[in-house]
């Protein structure tokens, strides 16, 4: 008996109107355009400037348009699994103040906190839920607000990060499309080159924590660029041996989007050109969580049914994988 998958049936998303660009980035740290998208392929970012709006604010913007997409009233939703490394509060789950705020009531939910990996290991989890029969619509949310983590004195964090985020919605495939395979890997002991030192269990809020500036993001940038080259081509590599994908095969490769260079070096280790690679780096910047459904997103328009898709992403943690999926809409 063929089994049941899990497709994505509708997608959202959602960025701020605020453009940070790389020019006005020069009055805060000492940077230039030049230097900026030479190195990462970011030329302009989004920020989430009003303080009253969290990660939640562009989940909701998001799941609107994807219950409206998939003809989904609020109660039909069975759950919600929201990714993001800048949740609203600590607890509740952002996942459960979106459900509320948008009159899910029948749902339950939690956060994934996986760094940018983290919607990869939530799409992986409400694919399982759907396929296990007891599900029939599982929506998955990936989004941050990363300036409200981010130390605009610092030039190796300020340049990378904006806010965004997107969602889809996972349902049973009536005619087979879906997610086919998946190769997820983690590695804890990546955890001293990203990180955020303060605000957890183990160092606790302190006007000494906050004086150090430890609640932003740390990151040691050559050591991240290396393990990121090297782990996320080789899992969208091993996706595509262990499906006897061809190069010819794949229509699109949905890389996380932290910096131009490590897209580049995952889609020549797959043998694909880049005209087959989602891009929106140069606009968006890295949004963690939010830029694959992003970029899933502003490309629904140019997708076939049937099109066969490569998403890969590398986070802290050290957190990687690959998904490979059939499109259903």
């Amino acid at each position: 008996m063929q089994r049941t998958k899990a497709c994505i049936t509708a997608v959202g998303g959602y960025v701020p109107d605020y453009v940070l660009t790389n020019h006005e980035l020069e009055r805060y740290v000492e940077t230039n355009d030049e230097w900026i998208v030479s190195r990462t392929g970011i030329r302009e970012r989004r920020l989430l400037k009003d303080p009253d709006k969290a990660t939640s604010y562009m989940c909701i913007e998001a799941a609107r348009q994807v219950l409206e997409k998939s003809n989904t009233r609020p109660e039909e939703v069975d759950m919600v699994i929201c990714a993001t490394t800048t949740p609203d509060y600590v607890f509740p789950a952002t996942a459960n103040i979106v459900a509320d705020a948008m009159g899910m009531k029948n749902a339950f939910g939690y956060d994934v906190s996986a760094a940018c990996s983290g919607f990869l290991y939530s799409l992986a989890t409400g694919a399982a839920m759907v396929e296990s029969g007891r599900y029939k619509k599982v929506l998955v949310l990936g989004a941050d607000k990363m300036s409200s983590i981010l130390n605009f004195k610092d030039r190796a964090t300020c340049i990378i990060f904006g806010d965004g985020g997107g969602a889809v919605m996972l349902e049973p495939s009536q005619e087979g499309y879906g997610i086919e395979d998946m190769v997820l890997k983690s590695d804890g002991s990546g955890f001293p080159y990203l990180h955020q030192k303060a605000g957890g269990s183990r160092r606790p809020a302190s006007h000494e924590t906050v004086d150090q500036d430890m609640h932003y993001v740390y990151q040691e940038g050559a050591t991240v660029f290396k393990f990121a080259v090297t782990n996320m081509a080789q899992a969208a590599a091993d996706i595509m041996d262990r499906n006897q994908l061809q190069p010819d095969d794949v229509a699109w490769l949905v890389p996380h989007q932290a910096n131009r260079r490590i897209i580049e070096a995952t889609a020549n280790r797959m043998g694909i050109g880049m005209e087959k690679v989602m891009l929106n780096i140069d606009r968006y910047g890295n949004t963690t969580n939010g830029t694959i459904p992003l970029c899933l997103w502003e490309y629904a328009p140019q997708l076939k049914k049937g099109d066969k898709l490569v998403l890969a992403a590398f986070g802290g943690g050290f957190t990687w994988g690959s998904i490979y999926l059939t499109w259903g809409i």
